[in-house]
């Protein structure tokens, strides 16, 4: 109960930093950071993350945000680095610093993709999960003496394969975390209506709640081609059994794909902050 007070506590302060913004109108500071990822052997691997900091002297609190990754391997190195523009923009907005890390094999980061899950017929997503985790870990140091950047006000933002890796994030001892934020997260998609394994994820997302301790968000819509309703609250149900603390946002159907909800920005960015303000008061 006490860390739960904890918890809550720090996620008040996290909000408290949008009041300190001096002119929330004025753009924020692009910059292009390199974090590196520690390797099991040799050198390590070196990731670029893009940094969105907002104007002012802060300390700002840190959001995450992790990009999904592509049916397509081709697709992986498409695009350079990431940046997801209208996302960042309205957590500056909320007054956060927000880090967008390219992770491992994806744009012009360096190292091979490290977040696979091996056979489709056995597929091992908690330790993909954890590989995610890395990534963000690394970008995380990378700004962690950066006097504007409070890397002790911490809440972790992703869509897809990024979303999977928050939730697995909030297992681990991360310095500084108070709340996650999972836009249509999941592993294991070949097709629309097809997952390999659906047992696997859902065992995979208990393990994850057993450790879990920070209050979640979890955000899908009805027509996701990814990871469909019956099997999003199947994985909530799971987590929640265990221990971990997720709220449930099951949107309507957005577009063609729902899965590509996170790019709704208009439509998210309010219930998101009143997520965040609500924890604050244990509700």
């Amino acid at each position: 109960m006490l860390r739960g007070l904890v918890a809550i506590a720090s996620a008040a302060a996290v909000l408290s930093a949008a009041a300190a913004l001096p002119d929330a109108r004025e753009p924020p500071i692009e910059k292009v950071l390199r974090a590196s990822v520690p390797a099991t052997w040799g050198r390590p691997d070196e990731i670029e993350v893009t940094l969105y900091q907002p104007p002012g002297p802060g300390p700002f609190p840190v959001a995450v945000l992790s990009h999904g990754s592509p049916r397509n391997p081709d697709d992986r190195r498409r695009g350079g680095r990431v940046r997801l523009q209208a996302q960042s923009r309205a957590f500056v907005a909320m007054g956060f610093a927000v880090l967008v890390p390219t992770r491992r094999g994806y744009g012009d980061s360096g190292g091979d993709w490290a977040e696979g899950y091996g056979s489709c017929r056995g597929p091992d997503y908690y330790n993909a999960g954890l590989e995610t985790v890395r990534d963000i870990t690394a970008s995380l140091a990378a700004v962690r003496g950066n006097p504007a950047l409070d890397a002790k006000r911490v809440v972790l933002v992703g869509q897809s394969a990024g979303g999977w890796g928050s939730i697995a994030a909030s297992s681990q001892p991360i310095e500084g975390l108070v709340a996650v934020v999972n836009f249509a997260g999941g592993r294991g998609s070949q097709a629309p209506g097809s997952v390999c394994v659906e047992e696997n994820l859902v065992d995979a997302v208990a393990r994850y709640g057993k450790t879990s301790r920070v209050p979640q968000l979890w955000i899908y819509s009805e027509n996701d081609l990814y990871f469909g309703p019956a099997l999003v609250r199947r994985m909530h149900g799971a987590f929640t059994a265990a221990g971990g603390r997720a709220q449930l946002m099951q949107m309507p159907p957005f577009g063609r794909d729902g899965h590509l909800y996170f790019g709704n920005v208009a439509n998210w960015a309010e219930p998101v902050e009143k997520f965040l303000r609500t924890t604050t008061h244990g509700q």
